[in-house]
């Protein structure tokens, strides 16, 4: 090399540096990569460890909000139960206070009504001299057979019987009333007058005494129809009595001496107002007013002028 040109020997050296630096540079690259992978591999581990800490805390959040969901969800149930159970406690509150209104609503109505109106007399019951009906009201002449005397009936059951004399004209039938309310003096001179005439015997069976007659009451009548002359024997054998028969218990009106009855002779032409309710319930049960126990017809009181 000591007889190499100077040149040359400049170019050799600068190539040697060049290579040293080449390799200098690589060994470097080389150290900063092998630096960088470990550091990306530490901070995938990093990645790694915060992506589970993430998923145990979203399970864990998600557990403790499904916990929380069901919790509120149960004390919903629970509140809706104690409310469910209130408003039944309410309502039977409600019913309670409601059955106890309607109890002094009947009290009041029953209060109004005389307890003497279907109670059984005829031999039965007893209606002093000085029992009187509470409100009498005259019954129109039209509706009289006779204007010779002006015939009293009960104020409150009068459109009744007005109602179902109506009623049976409207069908071609003429039905009058032939007697009404009777004082107990004026029952008293009546059976006095039929002992006479009739004896005893005989008048007793189809007069009652003094105090025993449903006419005393005020709701009773005795019915009539042309033809018959002004008597009322031979009532039955009218096309007023069948018409009777089918209807007058829509108007609150019974037959009080059928055929067979325990108390009197067959009267046809006796009608005596009991109410709807009660009449309808004798004739779908096909049974006499007298036929039936006090007690069970005092439950039909109440609703005797509905």
């Amino acid at each position: 090399m000591k007889n190499m040109p100077r040149e040359q020997m400049l170019t050799l050296q600068g190539f040697a540096i060049m290579a040293v630096i080449f390799v200098c540079g690589a060994l470097y690259s080389y150290i900063r990569m092998d630096s960088l992978s470990s550091r990306i591999d530490m901070l995938s581990a990093n990645v790694s460890s915060l992506s589970a800490s993430v998923a145990s805390t979203t399970n864990g959040l998600a557990a403790a909000i499904n916990q929380a969901h069901s919790s509120l969800y149960d004390a919903i149930n629970a509140e809706q139960q104690n409310v469910g159970t209130l408003q039944n406690q309410v309502g039977s509150f409600q019913t309670q206070v409601g059955s106890l209104s309607g109890t002094v609503s009947n009290i009041q109505k029953l209060s109004g009504i005389d307890p003497q109106l279907l109670e059984k007399y005829s031999k039965v019951f007893f209606l002093n001299e000085n029992y009187v009906p509470a409100s009498l009201a005259a019954i129109p002449l039209s509706y009289q057979y006779s204007d010779n005397k002006q015939l009293l009936f009960l104020t409150q059951a009068l459109p009744h019987l007005e109602s179902m004399i109506d009623a049976a004209s409207s069908t071609g039938v003429k039905l009058y009333v032939f007697s009404a309310y009777r004082s107990f003096a004026e029952q008293s001179a009546l059976k006095g007058q039929y002992t006479v005439t009739y004896g005893a015997g005989t008048a007793n069976s189809f007069s009652a005494d003094q105090g025993y007659s449903e006419h005393q009451l005020g709701t009773a009548v005795d019915m009539i129809t042309p033809g018959l002359g002004g008597v009322l024997d031979g009532f039955d054998g009218t096309p007023a009595y069948q018409w009777m028969l089918a209807n007058a218990y829509k108007y609150g009106y019974i037959l009080s001496y059928p055929q067979n009855n325990a108390y009197y002779v067959f009267e046809p032409w006796h009608w005596r107002f009991v109410g709807v309710k009660l009449a309808a319930y004798l004739k779908a049960q096909n049974l006499n007013f007298y036929d039936l126990d006090q007690r069970v017809i005092d439950t039909y009181l109440i609703s005797i002028f509905d």
